[in-house]
Formats: structure tokens, sequence, C-alpha cells
């Protein structure tokens, strides 16, 4: 079993890598953020994970080993068969002519010492300690590919859509995946992941086992079997020996049987803190002062996908106390989240996000989120209930921060009770980071090669340095793993609420903004390429440089 944060807390004061005032400092900090004690510390610089796990070691009178740095190759993961290395949560880290160092992150199993002098052979046999993380890598490396599963499951059992749907499910928590995408064809289903944004083939189903899959996931989605010419929409809670998880399941009729569509609501959501998703403290600082008014509206603009959500929910984790009454009104409700009185939008029962939003100004909240604005009557209510005394965020799909200003305008809303209501628009993208496992700089001469003639100006005459990740086991080759958002905010100043009361473009209103030290998405981005964060490439396919790079006032990035 992992080790508990306590026991972590313990191992670091005991070791004296923290002192015990900064932990009770820490303490307080994480009750007021709604964060855990480690990602205080983590924050603060006190601690960081190799120092975790040279304290957990050191408690465990083992040595360290940094399996993030130092990555075991395929060599030596053949030295541990991978059913004693899943069983024993075992590996083989290190290996020279004498001894083998093998790590594991349950030193206290009384077997190993046993096991791991019998996979020596005539070397001598270490054990040191490994982080939980840095292992689950290693292991996740031993897995065999899902096509070649499936044809096992094929061979071997007789009802082959639960162990196949189980194994299909397992995968995609094992690649953290967004998506999975079931896709039927002609001779065979095509099982797809979406990693970091980008869909990837998983695997491949014959036509005869799909149909009963379909079925297995309606039932267990509370769907009707049998209608198979409609949309339908349900809900999964998968559960293993380690996690549960939340899905959200969407089936089409298409011309080769019926597609299914499952999203992945995982529960990272419960830990994640203004900084993790990429706002820097410039712009945390923006999305705190709006937050903390008494009354207004604060907006997230971007496409499907871009994490939008993710940024309100954070936001409310931050606020959600017992003094504050938070109401949510959601299509769906993708997160429970302890302390919210959390909606769900049921068209078939009357209730859409006007009606329901009506009925939540009713209810006496201080905070409230609308999940999405899609029509003229919603903007109409939100408005209204931000100009009444109430704090509304809510999500609306714009392409930046400046268009969605005219959109409103466009739906109806009044530019004087606009431009009344409105604190802060922010607009969001997602990008892939870099691996840490493979991350490497790019040579001088290289990098400057890659950086387009409009890019240069924004990056003036200072020495970058660029990155990129070479591809290992940890990220599957791609030399990406995870996401981040860059942003860019428009804040309502008294002279940009002048210029909304006009019905201004959205090229005035970005004019004004870049004047008042706004930053666009790409430039944002462009900070966290200089950091190594993520590549130019990956930040071009997502944004693009602003057509007049030159600014009269920028705000100073933090490294």
């Amino acid at each position: 079993m992992p080790v508990s944060e306590a026991n972590i807390l313990t191992a670091l004061i005991d070791g004296a890598y923290v002192d015990a005032s900064d932990v009770k400092a820490a303490q307080a900090k994480a009750k007021k953020s709604k964060k855990t004690v480690l990602a205080m510390l983590k924050e603060s610089g006190e601690v960081s994970a190799d120092l975790i796990g040279q304290a957990l070691a050191e408690s465990f009178k083992l040595t360290y080993a940094d399996i993030n740095s130092n990555m075991p190759g395929a060599d030596l993961r053949a030295l541990v068969p991978a059913a004693s290395a899943k069983k024993h949560r075992l590996i083989a880290y290190k290996e020279t002519d004498k001894e083998i160092v093998f790590a594991t992150d349950t030193p206290k199993n009384a077997s190993l010492k046993t096991l791991t002098k019998s996979l020596a052979k005539k070397k001598k046999a270490i054990v040191a300690y490994g982080l939980t993380e840095d292992i689950d890598k290693v292991l996740n490396q031993y897995r065999q590919t899902l096509n070649t599963r499936f044809q096992k499951i094929l061979e071997k059992e007789k009802h082959v859509a639960p162990t196949i749907i189980d194994a299909i499910f397992e995968d995609a928590l094992v690649h953290k995946s967004s998506d999975i995408h079931f896709e039927p064809h002609e001779d065979e289903a095509i099982v797809r992941f979406r990693v970091d944004g980008v869909l990837q083939e998983a695997g491949r189903i014959p036509t005869v086992n799909y149909q009963h899959m379909v079925n297995l996931i309606k039932v267990m989605a509370h769907l009707r079997i049998d209608e198979h010419f409609a949309t339908q929409d349900g809900a999964i809670r998968f559960k293993n020996e380690r996690v549960h998880i939340d899905m959200r399941v969407s089936i089409a009729p298409v011309i080769s049987g019926e597609k299914i569509v499952i999203r992945l609501l995982s529960s990272y959501i419960e830990g994640f803190g203004l900084g993790d998703l990429g706002l820097d403290d410039h712009d945390q600082e923006l999305l705190m002062a709006a937050s903390k008014k008494p009354f207004g509206m604060v907006l997230v603009v971007g496409p499907t996908g871009s994490g939008k959500s993710t940024t309100l929910y954070s936001l409310l984790r931050i606020l959600n106390n017992p003094d504050v009454n938070i109401t949510t009104i959601e299509d769906p409700v993708e997160y429970r989240i302890s302390g919210l009185n959390q909606i769900q939008v049921n068209e078939e029962k009357g209730i859409t996000f006007s009606k329901g939003l009506r009925s939540i100004v009713r209810q006496d909240p201080d905070v409230i989120l609308v999940g999405e604005i899609r029509d003229t009557e919603t903007v109409e209510i939100a408005v209204n209930a931000a100009l009444t005394g109430h704090l509304l965020f809510s999500t609306f799909h714009a392409n930046d921060a400046a268009t969605a200003i005219p959109r409103l305008l466009d739906m109806g809303a009044e530019p004087f009770l606009l431009a009344s209501t409105l604190e802060l628009i922010m607009a969001q993208r997602l990008v892939r980071k870099i691996c840490e496992s493979c991350r490497t700089s790019i040579p001088a001469a290289q990098a400057v090669k890659q950086i387009p003639a409009n890019v240069k100006p924004l990056l003036g005459k200072k020495k970058i340095t660029l990155y990129h990740g070479t591809g290992c086991g940890n990220c599957g080759g791609t030399g990406y793993k995870g996401r981040v958002a860059i942003f860019e905010f428009i804040s309502m100043t008294s002279a940009m609420r002048e210029l909304v009361m006009t019905n201004p473009s959205a090229q005035e209103i970005w004019a004004l903004a870049m004047k008042e030290g706004a930053h666009t998405l790409f430039e944002d981005g462009l900070s966290k390429v200089t950091q190594g964060v993520t590549t130019l490439q990956e930040l071009m396919r997502i944004a693009t440089p602003p057509v007049k790079p030159v600014r009269t006032k920028s705000k100073k990035k933090k490294s």
C-alpha cells in the first residue's frame, strides 16, 4: 500500500528535512486553500519528490532509487518476471558486475529477501526504496498491448465482453486517457484513447464480439439495450482494487453500428490548485481578486475540451467554505464536490440552464456556477443574477477573450448591463507538456532555426534555451506527458467598461486590453516554452502568434 501523508510528514521531520514548525504552517495554509499539506510544502519549495523519496528511504533504512531520473530499460525489466513485478511491486533498478539493485515501494514485504536473492542468482541483491508513482511508471511498461490481451481473452474465455471491457477501462486509466472511443466498422471495431488531447489507436475487436460489448455498456450505463437508432447518454462508475472513477457515456448510431464515446471524469481535480493549471502568480492574483468580489460575472472561454470546467472547479474548491452557499447547474455534473449544491440539467424534466438558473437565484446563493451559457435567455438571467448581488461563474464558447464580449452582445445582452456586471474574461487552451523523464535541451544552432520569423520579435534579444522530449517508455515514445493550460485575460477596468458601452468590435477590445498590459494565449504559451514546460511546435499547433507582436506594456513573467 502507498505510504500515507501522515507517515511521509513524520519521515520528513524525523530526517530533519523539514521543521515541525514548517509542517504546522503548511497545515494552516492547506486548510485555507483546500490542498494537501505536502502540496503546500512543495509549492513553498520546502520539499520535492526526491526529498520525500530520500526521507522515506531513510525511515526504512534503505537507499533511495531515483527511478524518474534513471528509468530502467528493457534489459533491467527482463530481470524481474512481469507476474512477480506486479505482485510484489518490485523492479530491477541497477545492475553491476557484482550486484543488482532492486527497487520497491513496499519494503516491509516479508518475501522480498528470498525473491530478490533468487532473481539476483550469483550476484548480491540490494533492495532500495522507490516512490510509488515511479514504480507505477515501470510496472506500466510490463503491460501487453490490448490487441495481444484481446486475443488471449477470445481464445480462453466464453463470455468475453466483461473481461475485454475491464481491460480497456484499466488501460485507459493507466494511460490517463480523457476519452475512450469505440468505433464500429464492417469487420471490426476500433478502440482509440484520447491521451493528452491526441487520439491514438489502442486495439481492435471483431464485430461479432463488439455487439455484446455495446449491450453490456448500455446495461452498465442504465440505457435501453433495445434502442439502436437513437442517441443515448448515461453514466458508469468503474471500480477496481485501487481506484474508482466516474464515466460519462454517449452512444450514437452510425452506418456500421453504434459508436460509443466514454469520457473519464478523473478524481484528480480534488487535488488541483490554480498553480497546477498553469496560472502564474500574476494571473492567479487577477482571478482571485475577481472571485472575492461580492457580485459580478467571471467567464472562462474556449473550445470544447480546453479545460474550462477544471479551472472553474479548482476555483470553487478554494471558495468552498461553510459560510458560503455555492450552487451549480451543469450538463452534466462532471465532478461531485462535497459542500456544493449541484443541479443536473434534465431537459426531459424541464430543467434547462435558464429555468434552473431562475430557481437557483431564489435559493439564496452567494456563488453560482452555470456550466455553460448557450442561449439568449440564459445570458439575460445570468447578467441580472450578477447584477443583483450574486457572484456568477460560467463557461462560454469563444475563440478568445476579446471575442466573448461581441458574442454576448449579439446574443442580446444590454451593453450597459454587461459593462456593469462583467469582472473578468479568461480564455484558455491546453498544450502538451514535455515528458520529464526524457526532456533534453536542443542545441542552440538547431533551436534558432526552429523559431519562426514572426515569433522572434516576441523573444527579443535575450538568450533562450528550447527543450523537447526524445521519447521514452514513460511517454510511449511521444516526448510528451500530461497537459498544462495557457491563458489570456481581459480585466474590466473603468476604460474597458466605457468601451463595452459603445458596442465595440473584438479588435477594439483587444487593442485596449493590450494597452493595459494583457498578454495573448501565444505569449503565455511562449513563456512556458522558454521555461521548458512545452515545445514551440506544440504551442504553434494550438495557438498563433499575435499579428502585431510589439506591445506597449507587458507584465513580467515569473518562472
